[in-house]
């Protein structure tokens, strides 16, 4: 980026940080009170996101610590594959709770179907939560980078994991992926931009939407799928299934 550019960021993330964080978005009501908050923040693009990509969906998904090790499971395999593993953990794991793993044998959690990789990740996770005080509903109460970076210092959980479980399990009204390639598309699209924004030019871009970023990448993402039904594209590995 260039220096203007990043200087305009700066006082976009200084001028943020005076925000009050709305409340956490745990359904259709809070959700739609968040859209037209966003809505009166950027009355060009956000109508014409809407517009396109219709109402943002609400996508909630499970809470807590079996929401995150279901995110988790998920990375880098197929659905059909994900939800036959997730599925034998939580019959493996009952309750699927932090505690509970802690106290299953690596064997039988590799009996899963896990990756090693990802039952360090688990055990990292579970260890936080029963042993160092993580409380990953607080989360949703934080400010997106603090929570973010929170859950980023656990071992093997990266920043697309991060506000993933954000959103979508917790909430979180300003969480904002901006790695994310379908997001980075849409917002080329949206905006009319002659190449496709990286991740740290897409959250200064971003900064306009705060404390509602969460509610925006939403947005992109319902227009991304309809701009591509309609253009007949495709993106590699756009990572918007969550």
């Amino acid at each position: 980026m260039s220096d203007s550019v990043s200087k305009t960021c700066a006082r976009r993330k200084s001028a943020a940080k005076a925000w009050a964080a709305p409340p956490p978005i745990d359904g259709e009501a809070a959700l739609a009170a968040a859209a037209n908050a966003l809505a009166a923040l950027d009355p060009k693009t956000i109508p014409m996101l809407v517009a396109i990509g219709g109402a943002p969906p609400l996508r909630l998904r499970e809470p807590g610590f079996a929401g995150l090790a279901a995110i988790i499971v998920s990375q880098q395999v197929s659905v059909a594959s994900a939800s036959a593993i997730y599925g034998r953990l939580e019959a493996r794991v009952t309750p699927l709770e932090a505690t509970t793993l802690l106290a299953v044998e690596d064997d039988h959690l590799r009996g899963c179907g896990l990756s090693t990789p990802k039952l360090k990740t688990l055990r990292a996770l579970a260890h936080e939560v029963a042993h160092e005080g993580l409380d990953l509903a607080g989360l949703a109460r934080l400010d997106a980078v603090e929570a973010h970076q929170r859950l980023t210092r656990i071992h093997g959980v990266g920043p697309w994991t991060a506000d993933v479980f954000l959103l979508f399990c917790l909430g979180h009204t300003d969480a904002f992926p901006a790695g994310d390639l379908a997001l980075q598309e849409a917002a080329r699209l949206a905006l009319g931009l002659k190449t496709r924004p990286d991740a740290k030019r897409l959250a200064c871009i971003a900064e306009r939407w705060r404390p509602y970023r969460g509610v925006a990448a939403r947005m992109l993402w319902a227009y991304y799928r309809v701009a591509k039904q309609r253009s007949g594209m495709a993106l590699e590995d756009s990572k918007a299934r969550a």
